[in-house]
């Protein structure tokens, strides 16, 4: 780097940087992959606003920003106009930029991975039912499962948006949208299916929700207080009756052998495939790494013995690929 005498630097990286290598002006045929990292608000402006010439959609941007920055109005619309010209928005936590592992993965992605061009909609961890103004029904769901499946599609071409649900991370290089109770979830899941290839509903969706919550905190009183309970919206089958060709996957967590239960859900719910777990295994149940399940279809059934989430995730996704062609062919 070469520093003038105000100390202010004139040149950053210059040819002797490269070794002599030959370096031209531009490159002698259309680039695979376009990668913008780190982009800066001016660099996001700019490319969403049609300043930046010379290649087509699907560029990846990188954005790198404090998190006021990130949060600002211009600044979001922005990003949702280059994600509207087809563009791939890679973002980190708390608008820094992502690890190099998912910018690494999104390139590889965008140079034809066996997903490329699927849109495909992820619900990751566990809903939330009002008791009070701070109590609530929920479950110990840690949505690491949901966020494997979204990290894995996103690894192998995808776009990928993630409903999540009680999270307190986003899955870098998705779309991620936070939710708390069933009805939030079933309002996202529903809007956004009809702009999905294919659902994969891993959140774990409460069953039951106070049939009156109260709006302030409840009092300790002498004795006992029931809780009345009343069932919570059917999401999976709200899905399957307003887009009947939508791909869903669902999944059955289950206390004991998950099969008759998975069994049982693709049959009542109407979706293509199911995946069953044992939530009561050691190791393998809500908040681990590890799981092991069932992958249950009309035609096949595939067990997953005990493997990291990523590697399950990877399964589940190649499982759904394949019987996604069936349909395809039929």
């Amino acid at each position: 780097m070469e520093v003038n005498p105000e100390g202010k630097a004139r040149l950053f990286v210059g040819p002797a940087a490269f070794g002599g290598a030959d370096l031209v002006d531009e490159p002698s045929e259309t680039p695979e992959a376009v990668l913008f990292a780190p982009a800066t608000a001016e660099t996001l402006a700019r490319l969403g606003r049609g300043f930046e010439s010379g290649f087509g959609p699907g560029a990846i941007v990188v954005p790198d920003l404090d998190a006021a920055t990130a949060d600002h109005p211009a600044v979001r619309e922005n990003l949702d106009l280059l994600r509207a010209d087809g563009h791939r928005v890679v973002e980190g936590q708390n608008g820094g930029m992502a690890e190099a592992r998912e910018i690494v993965a999104r390139v590889l992605g965008s140079l034809g991975g066996p997903m490329s061009g699927l849109r495909v909609l992820v619900t990751a961890g566990g809903t939330r039912e009002p008791i009070d103004s701070v109590r609530f029904i929920g479950n110990r769901s840690s949505g690491k499962m949901g966020l494997a499946i979204a990290r894995e599609a996103v690894r192998q071409g995808a776009d990928v948006t993630v409903v999540a649900a009680n999270i307190d991370r986003g899955e870098p290089g998705t779309e991620s949208l936070s939710v708390e109770n069933v009805e939030e979830l079933q309002d996202a899941v529903l809007e956004r299916a009809g702009r999905a290839d294919a659902l994969v509903m891993a959140a774990a969706v409460s069953d039951f929700k106070p049939s009156s919550p109260v709006g302030e905190k409840i009092r300790r009183r002498e004795g006992t207080t029931s809780l009345e309970l009343a069932p919570t919206a059917d999401v999976l089958g709200a899905v399957t009756e307003q887009y009947p060709d939508l791909f869903v996957v669902g999944f059955a967590a289950t206390h004991g052998d998950p099969l008759a239960d998975a069994r049982e859900k693709l049959e009542s719910k109407g979706v293509d495939l199911v995946v069953g777990n044992d939530i009561s295994g050691e190791g393998v149940g809500f908040g681990s790494d590890e799981n092991e399940v069932y992958v249950v279809g009309y035609e096949e059934e595939r067990f997953v013995p005990r493997a990291s989430k990523e590697e399950v995730a990877r399964v589940i996704l190649g499982t759904m690929r394949v019987e996604m062609d069936k349909e395809r062919q039929r």
